[in-house]
């Protein structure tokens, strides 16, 4: 096995799927992804811990990272850059409304382009991200968290996406068009905590631009590592009509023993459903058999009952709290504007 292969086998949580929904056709005529040739990996010149924007110790412990926010950082060489804006022109016909927060989404886009399957699932970016989280990360066990793309909405003075803390843990928000040739819809996060937020919102207020960071983005390919579910964050609105595209890719800690830090339910009624409870089930199951493993390794014996059954309780957690949110169906998507 070569180094790249080595690196692959140490990231993963549940492999990409062999086989694809029915209904997904592959992109003709596509370039292989090559990550000598695609990449362009720098790792960023600063991060912003969950601590600076106002988190207090007890509400960092249970997260996959410390890190909040990263400073902008290249993944893509300028061939790479092309080709991605190429292959999301050409999936933006499978585009959807993602409920009262964003207008225009390409959501499982790596079941139609393998080169963006590729690029997502890609060991050496995967690493980076290892390095910046500080943590042991892998590509979500969800693919449709892999390779996300929000376009611009078709009025430009709606928010590209509203202020929001993400339905995933972690994420990298990376620039497909070049933003010196977009007017306005810049991102753009609130340096502070979601209470904070929450707090605005229910005043009918969003965050004050004196407490909002706008990186600067030197072009496409470029991306900004987030804790996406602590880090309230948005795509601005356009100052005037032009395209506007992004790429989110989401990952999961290896580490199980943290919260999962998921709101699946969101997506009901955006995603597709033949795909969507499949692959929750699949990411409730590799959660559980993580926490189910480290109890039959660690759990001692002379153990009040209260406590093995607290602990068994903490195993299947997310396996419960899956079948209780598949029950309880569809709701509007999480945001802080009202």
């Amino acid at each position: 096995m070569g180094p790249r292969g080595i690196l692959l086998s140490m990231n993963v949580a549940v492999p990409f799927p062999e086989d694809r929904p029915a209904g997904y056709e592959w992109l003709p005529h596509e370039v292989p992804f090559d990550p000598g040739k695609h990449l362009a990996l720098e790792p960023p010149a600063s991060v912003v811990g969950l601590a600076e924007l106002g988190y207090g110790k007890d509400e960092i412990e249970p997260t996959a990272t410390p890190v909040g926010a990263s400073a902008p950082f290249r993944v893509l060489s300028d061939e790479g850059a092309e080709i991605m804006l190429d292959t999301a022109r050409r999936l933006r016909g499978w585009a959807v409304r993602a409920g009262n927060r964003i207008e225009n989404v390409v959501r499982g886009g790596c079941y139609r382009s393998r080169w963006l399957r590729d690029l997502c699932i890609s060991p050496e970016v995967t690493e980076a991200m290892c390095d910046i989280y500080g943590t042991r990360v892998a590509p979500h066990s969800m693919p449709v968290h892999l390779g996300h793309l929000n376009f611009e909405p078709s009025d430009p003075a709606e928010a590209v996406d509203k202020w929001h803390h993400d339905t995933v843990p972690l994420d990298y928000v990376m620039m497909v068009t070049d933003p010196a040739r977009v007017a306005g819809g810049r991102f753009e996060y609130f340096l502070g905590t979601k209470a904070e937020a929450a707090a605005l919102a229910a005043e009918g207020r969003t965050p004050p631009p004196e407490r909002v960071a706008v990186p600067d983005f030197p072009g496409p390919g470029y991306a900004i590592a987030l804790h996406g579910n602590m880090v309230v964050h948005r795509g601005a609105p356009l100052a005037a009509p032009g395209e506007r595209i992004t790429m989110v890719n989401a990952y999961v800690a290896l580490d199980r023993s943290r919260d999962d830090q998921s709101r699946f339910r969101d997506l009901m009624g955006v995603d597709d459903a033949a795909v969507l409870y499949t692959e929750w089930a699949r990411h409730a199951a590799w959660r559980a058999q993580g926490r189910l493993g480290t109890l039959i390794e660690t759990l001692p014996f002379h153990q009040e009952p209260d406590a093995v059954i607290a602990r068994l309780e903490a195993a299947i957690e997310d396996v419960r709290r899956a079948i209780d949110d598949m029950r309880a169906g569809p709701r509007e998507a999480e945001h802080y504007e009202r």
